[in-house]
């Protein structure tokens, strides 16, 4: 987790150099984006980086300070010597045959369809997507794995 914190600051970083430097190019150099069109630098650009720059800090500092909350422990990805056997604890469970994060997936996929085609096939994906979320949360309650 070491290794995480120390690139996301790299990258905010970076972010916030690229989005000084793109708001000094573009008052200085009166030809850059839209100037020419309107007198005045383009803040697009530089409010994307900033805000780029502003979120991977904010995931660096949640992982550093996860990192110092459970002591500094080192984890096998951050070290040099590690075996793949360091890794191995169970990352956790997972239906082996479902069929229910397919249909989940794909009524999401509809769902996003009907939103940039026709709102009236979101109203065909909901209910599928609640039959679908329905079956995969009670998948363990009944029939053969039921407990």
């Amino acid at each position: 987790m070491g290794a995480a914190w120390k690139l996301f600051t790299i990258l905010a970083l970076f972010c916030f150099v690229a989005c000084a430097g793109y708001i000094i190019w573009g008052i200085v150099d009166p030809t850059f984006g839209n100037a020419s069109e309107n007198g005045r630098w383009e803040p697009v650009g530089g409010l994307g980086l900033g805000l780029v720059g502003v979120l991977s800090a904010l995931i660096a500092f949640y992982v550093w300070r996860l990192h110092r909350a459970q002591g500094g422990i080192e984890l096998p990805e951050d070290r040099a010597d590690a075996d793949i056997d360091d890794g191995e604890a169970e990352q956790g469970f997972f239906s082996p045959w479902s069929w229910w994060p397919i249909s989940l997936g794909l009524s999401a996929a509809l769902m996003f369809t009907g939103l940039a085609v026709g709102n009236w096939i979101c109203f065909i994906a909901v209910p599928l997507a609640a039959i679908s979320l329905v079956g995969l949360i009670f998948e363990y309650q009944r029939g053969y794995f039921g407990h």
